[in-house]
């Protein structure tokens, strides 16, 4: 059986983080947090982030600020 992921919209994972939807989208193009792409708007998708990227994201950035 394969594990299910969790997948979460934009605004979904920007409220987790509590930042901007646009700041996920910079994060992703240089590769900071990455999204996974799904449909076929204009051939670059709608984002989704894995609920488990978010939270190793917060775990190993707790203490940066």
């Amino acid at each position: 059986m394969k594990p299910v992921v969790k997948l979460l919209r934009i605004k979904q994972a920007a409220d987790i983080l509590g930042v901007n939807p646009e700041t996920l989208r910079r994060w992703d193009n240089e590769g900071r947090l990455p999204s996974i792409r799904i449909g076929s708007r204009r051939g670059v998708g709608d984002r989704r982030y894995k609920l488990e990227d978010i939270e190793r994201y917060i775990e190993e950035n707790k203490n940066k600020k």
